[in-house]
C-alpha cells in the first residue's frame, strides 16, 4: 500500500465512524425504541455538541469526496512524492482536528484546520497538474 492510499484509507476510516457518537448520544435521550424507530429520519439531537458532530460528519463526507479520487488519480498516474505523501497525512490529520474543533466550538483553529485540509488539497492538485515536482 503507497503512503497516499494509506492516509485515505485512515481518513475513510475516520469518516466511517464519526456517526457513532452523535447516535449513541441519540439512542441515550430518547431510548433504544427511539433511536430506531424513525420512518423519516429526521430524529434530532437536544444537545448542541451532536448537532456540530453531525455537521462535522458531513463536512468529512464532502471533502473526502474530493480527496479520495485526487489520491486515486495520483496513484493511477504513479505519481508520488514526499511532498504527495505529506499532503495526504496533514489531510487526515486536518479533518481530525476540524471534527474536534467544530464539535467543541472552537473558533478560529476550526477554520485554520479546515483551511489546512483544503491546502493538502491544492497540493495534490497542483502536483497532478504538474506545477509541483
Amino acid at each position: 500500500m503507497t503512503t497516499e492510499f494509506y492516509w485515505l484509507t485512515l481518513t475513510i476510516f475516520l469518516t466511517s465512524i464519526l456517526w457513532v457518537p452523535y447516535i449513541i448520544n441519540r439512542l441515550f435521550e430518547g431510548g433504544i425504541l427511539f433511536g430506531i424507530w424513525d420512518p423519516d429520519g429526521e430524529t434530532t439531537s437536544k444537545v448542541p455538541w451532536a448537532k456540530r458532530l453531525m455537521a462535522a460528519h458531513t463536512n468529512a463526507i464532502e471533502n473526502l469526496i474530493i480527496f479520495a479520487p485526487l489520491v486515486i488519480i495520483l496513484h493511477l498516474l504513479e505519481i508520488s512524492t514526499s511532498l504527495t505523501q505529506i499532503a495526504c497525512m496533514v489531510f487526515f490529520f486536518a479533518r481530525l482536528a476540524h471534527v474536534v474543533l467544530f464539535t467543541f466550538r472552537v473558533p478560529v483553529l476550526r477554520i485554520v484546520s479546515f483551511l489546512t485540509g483544503f491546502g493538502a488539497q491544492l497540493v495534490l492538485i497542483m502536483t497532478l497538474l504538474g506545477w509541483l515536482n
